[in-house]
């Protein structure tokens, strides 16, 4: 069932800045998000990307030291929001970078919450093509262990995230 939710221009510029990994110049890339999340605009009539809510490459080594568990401090407890992870893991044979398209609906997110994020959801799905990895997450102890996404990528191929051993 659709809800009619529209997805701003914003997040899609978002994520084609997230996907597209050609070469740019270092300043470029420090300034490209890692993760970031989306929530729905106060009138519930479209997607936007949330204020303050991001977490950028260049931040990292600097202000965050993990980038997957501060991702994970970022959501909500007691509200609805999709997530983009851009995700850093090495499998036996090569090093990899997949985007994550991540939906939180926690237990204790209101039933309308829950109801208008789910219906909502295809809205963004389709504006995020080639999107190989889709999670729906229903609380923290589905999400702060990081095994939990290695399974998502690739299973027990996955031998570290974000550099750090499994």
């Amino acid at each position: 069932m659709a809800s009619g939710v529209t997805v701003n221009d914003e997040v899609i510029k978002v994520f084609n800045d997230m996907k597209v990994r050609k070469s740019s110049s270092t300043e470029d890339v420090k300034k490209r998000k890692k993760a970031v999340l989306f929530c729905l605009s106060d009138d519930k009539k479209k997607i936007i990307v949330e204020e303050g809510k991001w977490i950028l490459v260049g931040d990292i080594g600097e202000s965050v030291d993990d980038p997957y568990a501060c991702f994970v401090k970022l959501l909500p407890l007691n509200d609805c929001r999709y997530g983009l992870y851009d995700a850093t893991y090495e499998t036996k044979e090569s090093k990899k970078e997949d985007l994550v398209f991540i939906f939180w609906a926690p237990e204790g997110a209101p039933l309308k919450s829950k109801m208008i994020y789910a219906s909502s959801k295809d809205a963004i799905k389709k504006k995020f093509t080639g999107i190989k990895h889709e999670w729906q997450v229903n609380g923290l102890d589905d999400i702060q262990d990081r095994a939990t996404l290695a399974d998502k990528l690739g299973g027990n191929v996955v031998v570290s995230l974000e550099g750090l051993p499994l």
